[in-house]
Order: C-alpha cells, then sequence, then structure tokens
C-alpha cells in the first residue's frame, strides 16, 4: 500500500465501463487523462482510481492502474479500489481507504458526474474539490445529466443515512 501521508493530495478517478477485452472506454480514458493533468500540478499525488468488475475485463480500477502506469505514474503513487459498483459505493470505499484523511481530495470524472461525486466525497467528510473535467462529446450529454438530477439527492440521503448509523 503506497504511503498515506494524511496531507497528501488524492486524486479520486471515478470509473466508467470498460471496453470488449477490458480497453478503457474514451469516456474512461479521458478521466484518466484529466488526472493526469491535474496530477502535472500538484505535488507527489496519490492516484486513487475506482471501479469494480464490469462485465467486461478486469475491475475498472486496475484498468485504469495500467493506464496510469503506462503513462509514468509509479507504483507507489497508485492505489486503486477494484470492488465498488457505483458512485456511493466508490465515495464509501473510498472513505474506508483513507481513514481520517485531512488532504484535500480531487474528484476526477466527467463534467456531468463532478457535482455528485463533490457533494458525496464532502459528504463523507473530505476537503473535496472538482478537478477540471475532460472535454465531452455532444452526443447523449442530455442524457447524462439528467440521471445525475435524481441521483444526487438519491446517493447524498444514503450517505447522510450511513453516516448516521456508523456505517461510514
Amino acid at each position: 500500500m503506497p504511503e498515506m501521508d494524511p496531507d497528501r493530495a488524492i486524486l479520486v478517478i471515478f470509473g466508467a465501463a470498460l471496453r470488449p477485452g477490458g480497453r478503457p472506454s474514451p469516456v474512461l480514458l479521458a478521466r484518466i487523462k484529466a488526472g493526469l493533468e491535474l496530477g502535472k500540478r500538484l505535488d507527489s499525488p496519490l492516484y486513487l482510481p475506482t471501479g469494480g468488475q464490469g462485465p467486461e475485463g478486469p475491475p475498472e480500477a486496475e484498468a485504469m492502474r495500467r493506464a496510469l502506469r503506462e503513462a509514468g505514474v509509479k507504483d507507489e503513487d497508485i492505489l486503486p479500489e477494484p470492488t465498488a459498483r457505483d458512485t456511493l459505493e466508490s465515495v464509501v470505499a473510498v472513505r474506508r481507504l483513507l481513514g481520517k484523511h485531512r488532504g484535500p481530495v480531487h474528484a476526477v470524472t466527467s463534467g456531468f458526474h463532478l457535482p455528485r461525486c463533490v457533494v458525496l466525497l464532502r459528504l463523507a467528510g473530505f476537503d473535496a474539490h472538482a478537478a477540471p473535467p475532460p472535454p465531452a462529446p455532444a452526443r447523449r450529454r442530455w442524457w447524462w445529466r439528467m440521471r445525475e438530477v435524481p441521483a444526487l439527492p438519491y446517493d447524498a440521503a444514503l450517505l447522510i443515512a450511513r453516516r448516521l448509523f456508523g456505517k461510514v
């Protein structure tokens, strides 16, 4: 496990579906690239890719780890979280992994997904910030934004309930 300096900047890269053969989708590649770009501007960040097993290939976090390594990130600067099946599970798993981390946590994801990720990370007790999102293709952008409208309050309510009952 990488060195856990409690003040170290963390880049939580949220997963997206893999293509056949375990290849990252264009959406996931864009998220990885956004994380790498932000990482260049920070002092020794820890990359925390999160995403579990989908219908194709390895867990999303493992595919991201592979891509981060290929981009030159050292193993000791990557802490994958390969179990989460959705955004809320990712945040809960990140909370468990990081314990009482007090440094900045940057949500790295697509623009439509960013508000939910930042809100959930803050509700989990992190000093959460939005990373600059990757450019998004215009096609189906409205669908993804509309999906987030009910998802944000729903996940926020579930996370608050989990915190109240000591499950986070």
